[in-house]
């Protein structure tokens, strides 16, 4: 069973860096993430509408370099949850939970008994079709996976403590696009109201003793958010990336050739 860097990082107290997969679901992109120097990679099924065997011919391809790998499944069911694991991710992230009722549901689904319900299947993907010790493999899944939620309502706020006191529970991620949009804010990250609703998801996090997640608007902001308390840090997406680093370079090549 591979290890999850990502759990690795996060239990050795360091701030794991990763990033995030909209359109790219092709073999190679965790293991260009690697290259690249993310700790890990989340594939978004959310919004792009990816069917899971999409997402797990991309996870097997990335199992044989150390990149954790996480999958942000459409909502919080057991089916989603316990699928994803199965095909072979190392955590799940969920997207617009808003009670301890949905966070449960995410714990339970994320682990074997006794610890979850999580349903029992070996020899498959997710323990990379090996034979051994059932129980052993159980033991050594529970302890490795990460079962992440993310706050970005104003009624997942409303509830962040009971959310990141729930058992089972190992991140916390505040989704600020979402967040501000319920707030009638969107995208006013600088106003008092999105800050103060940050600050009680962190103060949620750190009375609860779970890490608290979140995007990096831009690399020179992350001295100020860790700061904050933030311990896992996600940086853009690949459709910015590649839309960005690709203006950036055919602008500096017509700039060139006018001045040519």
């Amino acid at each position: 069973m591979k290890e999850n860097r990502l759990r690795q990082m996060l239990d050795a107290g360091q701030v794991p860096v990763g990033t995030v997969v909209f359109e790219f679901a092709t073999p190679g992109i965790g293991r260009l993430a690697h290259e690249a120097g993310a700790d890990f990679v989340m594939l978004d099924m959310e919004h792009t509408g990816w069917s899971f065997e999409t997402v797990k011919s991309v996870i097997a391809a990335t199992r044989s370099v150390p990149i954790a790998v996480m999958v942000r499944v459409p909502a919080a069911s057991y089916e989603y949850v316990a699928k994803a694991l199965d095909i072979g991710a190392q955590a799940v992230s969920v997207p617009m939970v808003e009670s301890r009722e949905q966070a449960e549901i995410v714990a339970q689904a994320a682990r074997y008994a006794p610890d979850g319900r999580r349903g029992t299947g070996f020899g498959i993907a997710h323990d990379d079709y090996t034979d051994g010790d059932v129980t052993a493999k159980m033991q050594a899944a529970n302890r490795s996976v990460l079962a992440t939620v993310i706050i970005e309502t104003e009624k997942g706020v409303e509830n962040a403590d009971a959310i990141a006191s729930t058992p089972g529970i190992d991140v916390v991620w505040i989704g600020q696009f979402d967040l501000t949009a319920s707030q009638g804010i969107p995208g006013q990250f600088g106003n008092s109201k999105y800050l103060a609703a940050v600050d009680k998801v962190m103060q949620a996090c750190k009375g609860n003793k779970k890490v608290c997640g979140i995007m990096v608007p831009k690399p020179e902001d992350t001295a100020t958010i860790v700061k904050q308390g933030f311990r896992a840090l996600m940086y853009s997406v690949d459709t910015a990336i590649y839309k960005n680093t690709l203006r950036s370079g055919l602008d500096a090549i017509r700039k060139h050739t006018q001045n040519a």
